[in-house]
């Protein structure tokens, strides 16, 4: 059995960024935040924490603190009914894996109301939409977005919807690569923008126009720095059209082939055992993504 002191204690450090904070928030000094540390860490046989400025959990670091989460997620649905299991000052952390084109497009919009009504604090981990489920897999987070509808065991998943993204270049880009229109051929030799190593979408979307070869391109791990790059006519990429309605208006942008949008879907996958408030939010996505995705 775990002593839940030591757990909180490792939550605390690195929710607070430090132990002197931790200790504050805990009613303990230093030491003895110090102590519970390394008594955990004795009783797991291994580190919890790299001891950086500021602290940073291991692999089991974050796999305990997923489990502290949970237990808080499932006391919070408790506390009406036994009110000392409210911990006077500690919020409610919920750590999600996001992809960042959501993060950076509709994820604020739909949870802001919520987060605001139930004092919710959101730990967000920024991976892909097709790699994010390994960290539920690996026990670091409640909940995740991705692209894949089958859930870990534990785990429920709820179609949400699909991103819609475009194929987006600057005018002067198209008139560089593409002035003969765009082939096979044409987007072998035109610069692309990827997110990162993990992120397939423009290998999806030239595969769809019939190209299986490889093509050049720039990695640009960051949504606004993806769309300026797109903007000042270093490369092509798939946006999405949630981010880029201005700039098609404008013509900042023009879209490579209009008649290809890449649909992503996005499913909510989240913890059995996560707790009323888990429910709720999912509930509130639910409702949201009605309106901010493509449905169906």
């Amino acid at each position: 059995m775990f002593d839940y002191k030591l757990l909180s204690a490792l939550a605390a450090v690195v929710e607070q960024a430090g132990f002197e904070r931790a200790a504050q928030l805990l009613g303990l000094s230093q030491s003895a935040v110090s102590q519970r540390i390394k008594l955990l860490e004795a009783r797991v046989g291994q580190p919890v924490l790299i001891r950086a400025s500021p602290p940073v959990p291991t692999g089991l670091g974050r796999q305990l603190l997923n489990h502290v989460q949970q237990v808080r997620l499932l006391e919070r649905g408790l506390q009406g009914q036994v009110p000392s299991l409210d911990e006077e000052g500690i919020a409610q952390r919920l750590r999600v894996a996001i992809n960042a084109d959501s993060l950076a497009t509709w994820w604020a919009a739909a949870v802001g109301d919520f987060c605001a009504e139930e004092g919710l604090l959101l730990d967000l981990v920024v991976e892909d939409q097709d790699v994010s489920l390994k960290r539920m897999r690996a026990g670091e987070v409640a909940a995740c977005l991705c692209a894949s509808q089958q859930p870990v065991a534990g785990a429920r998943s709820l179609a949400l919807g699909a991103m819609r993204y475009r194929a987006l270049a600057c005018p002067g880009f198209m008139a560089r690569h593409f002035a003969k229109g765009v082939t096979p051929a044409t987007l072998s030799r035109a610069p692309a923008l990827v997110y990162g190593p993990d992120d397939t979408l423009q290998h999806r979307y030239v595969a769809m126009l019939g190209m299986d070869g490889p093509f050049s391109h720039h990695l640009c791990p960051s949504s606004e720095g993806f769309l300026r790059m797109a903007e000042a006519g270093i490369g092509w990429g798939l946006v999405p059209e949630l981010q880029v309605r201005e700039q098609l208006a404008k013509g900042v942008l023009v879209e490579l082939m209009p008649d290809n949008p890449l649909d992503v879907p996005l499913y909510w996958h989240y913890w059995r055992s996560g707790g009323q408030l888990l429910e709720q939010l999912t509930d509130r996505l639910a409702r949201a993504c009605h309106q901010a995705l493509v449905q169906g």
